[in-house]
C-alpha cells in the first residue's frame, strides 16, 4: 500500500508532537464542569472484564473500594438478539474461545461523563458501547459499533467525545459522550486496538495490532498478522493526517524480527515521545514523533518461568500495559506473562525493582501522579506502585479478571448504583 510509505514529516511534525500522558487526559475529560467540582469524587474505575462488573476504588492513598457497578444490566436482551442471530452468535462464542480465554468479555474500556452522573463502557462480547446512569444502574443509550466486537476507547480532553476501536470491522468510531450519537468515523489497520487523542483534541492516534488470536506465532509468519499500523486523523473531519508502519521503523534500527503491531503506548508530556510496546516483546521503544524514527529500545527481563512458546502468550501479548508519571521521569511497565511490573528511569531506561504481579494487563496513574496502578488479571486485584522507589504499597482485591484501569469521577456521596 503506497500511502504506508507516505511521509509528510516536516510539514506536520508541529502538528503531530501531539497526544497525551494518562493523568493529563483523564484528569481533563473526567473533570467536572465549572463550579461543580465540590459535587465530584475523583475515583478510579476498575473493568472486571468477566465478571461483567466495573469497582470504582479511591484514586490515591489506600485505594480503597467505594462500590461496583454491573456493566451488563441488560444482559438477558443481549443474549436473546445474539441468540437469533446466527452469525452474531458464531462471533460470540468465537470471542469466548480465543481473546476471552475461555471467558465473555463484558468489559473492556470505561470513561466516566464530565459531571459524573454516568459511565461510559466498551463490551466486546455484545459489540457496543453503553452509558449507564451511576444512580441507578440503567442504561441511558447504547451503540452498537460496526462489526462484532468493540475495543479499547479514548476520551477527548473536553470530555464530550468517546473513541472506540470495532476491531472486527476495522473502524474506529467516535461518539457524543452524552448522547451516544455518532460524530463520525474513519478506518483503520486490521484490529483496531488502542485510541489516543492529542492534548489539544484535534487528532486521534489509533494503533491497529492485526490478528493475534492465530497459533501462527513464528517469526517467519509474521506475515500472517495483517496490516498492522498506526493511524493518525483530524478529529474533526475524520481524514486521514498520517500513517506509521513500525515495520520501516524496526528494520532501520536492526529489529527485523520484531513485530510491528504496537499495543499500549505512553507518549512524553512534551508529546514529542512516544513509548510503546509491540507483541511478543518483553520492553518497549522510544520513537522520535518529529523525525519518525525509533531511537531507544529497552529490553526487560525474562522472568525464568515463563514458557518460550509464543503460542501461550494470551493475545501475542508478552507485555500489555504502559504509562509514564505526569512529571515524564519515569515510566511503568506491565510484564503480563512475566508475572511483574516495573518502574523505568525515562533519562537512563533503568528499571526498577520487579514488582511480583499476576499476569498484570494495564498501568495507569494514579490522581495524584505517584504512584503506578496495574491491574493483575491473575489474581483479580489492582496493585499500586511508587513511583519514587519502585516499590509496591498496597493491593486491592476487584472482581474476576481486571483489565483497564481509568481515572474519573463520581458524585461525592456515591457509594454504588441502586440497581447492582
Amino acid at each position: 500500500m503506497p500511502i504506508r510509505r507516505t511521509r509528510h514529516l516536516c510539514t506536520l511534525a508541529a502538528a503531530l508532537a501531539l497526544t497525551v500522558t494518562a493523568p493529563a487526559a483523564v484528569a481533563t475529560a473526567a473533570g467536572s464542569a465549572p463550579g461543580s467540582s465540590a459535587a465530584l469524587r475523583e475515583v478510579l474505575f476498575v473493568g472486571n472484564n468477566w465478571d461483567g462488573t466495573a469497582d470504582v476504588i479511591e484514586s490515591r492513598g489506600d485505594f480503597a473500594k467505594i462500590g461496583r457497578i454491573d456493566v451488563i444490566p441488560d444482559k438477558d436482551e443481549r443474549m436473546a438478539e445474539i441468540n437469533a442471530d446466527p452469525i452474531h452468535w458464531i462471533y460470540f462464542m468465537a470471542i469466548r474461545n480465543s481473546v476471552g480465554e475461555g471467558h465473555d468479555q463484558f468489559v473492556d474500556d470505561m470513561y466516566s461523563t464530565p459531571d459524573g452522573t454516568s459511565v461510559v463502557v466498551s463490551r466486546p462480547s455484545f459489540a457496543d458501547v453503553v452509558s449507564l446512569d451511576l444512580a441507578t444502574g440503567r442504561v441511558n443509550w447504547r451503540f452498537p459499533v460496526s462489526g462484532y466486537r468493540s475495543d479499547h476507547m479514548a476520551v477527548s480532553p473536553d470530555g464530550k467525545r468517546v473513541a472506540v476501536s470495532a476491531s472486527t470491522s476495522n473502524r474506529v468510531h467516535v461518539l457524543d459522550i452524552e448522547t451516544g450519537e455518532e460524530f463520525g468515523s474513519f478506518a483503520t489497520g486490521d484490529k483496531p486496538h488502542e485510541n489516543v487523542f492529542s492534548r489539544d483534541g484535534k487528532y486521534i492516534w489509533n494503533m491497529a495490532i492485526g490478528e493475534v488470536n492465530t497459533a501462527l506465532d513464528a517469526t517467519w509468519l509474521d506475515w500472517t498478522k495483517g496490516d498492522r499500523r498506526i493511524t493518525v486523523v483530524d478529529a474533526t473531519t475524520f481524514e486521514q493526517v498520517k500513517v506509521v508502519d513500525m515495520r520501516d521503523r524496526l528494520d532501520a534500527v536492526g529489529l527485523k524480527d520484531h513485530s510491528d503491531a504496537v499495543r499500549p503506548a505512553a507518549f512524553s508530556p512534551d508529546e514529542s515521545k512516544l513509548y510503546f510496546q509491540v507483541s511478543f516483546f518483553n520492553g518497549f521503544f522510544e520513537y522520535d514523533v518529529a523525525t519518525d524514527r525509533i531511537t531507544r529500545t529497552k529490553t526487560l527481563p525474562k522472568n525464568p518461568a515463563t514458557s518460550d512458546d509464543r503460542t501461550t502468550w494470551v493475545n501475542d501479548s508478552r507485555h500489555h500495559g504502559i504509562t509514564m508519571k505526569p512529571d515524564g521521569t519515569k515510566l511503568c511497565v506491565a510484564g503480563t506473562m512475566d508475572d511483574y511490573a516495573t518502574v523505568v528511569d525515562r533519562a537512563t531506561l533503568e528499571q526498577g525493582p520487579l514488582v511480583t504481579a499476576s499476569k498484570p494487563y494495564w498501568a495507569t496513574v494514579s490522581g495524584d501522579g505517584k504512584s503506578c496502578v496495574v491491574s493483575e488479571s491473575g489474581a483479580d486485584q489492582v496493585t499500586a506502585i511508587d513511583f519514587a522507589t519502585g516499590e509496591k504499597t498496597v493491593s486491592v482485591p476487584v472482581g474476576d479478571h481486571p483489565q483497564r484501569v481509568r481515572l474519573g469521577h463520581v458524585g461525592a456521596h456515591w457509594s454504588g448504583t441502586s440497581g447492582g
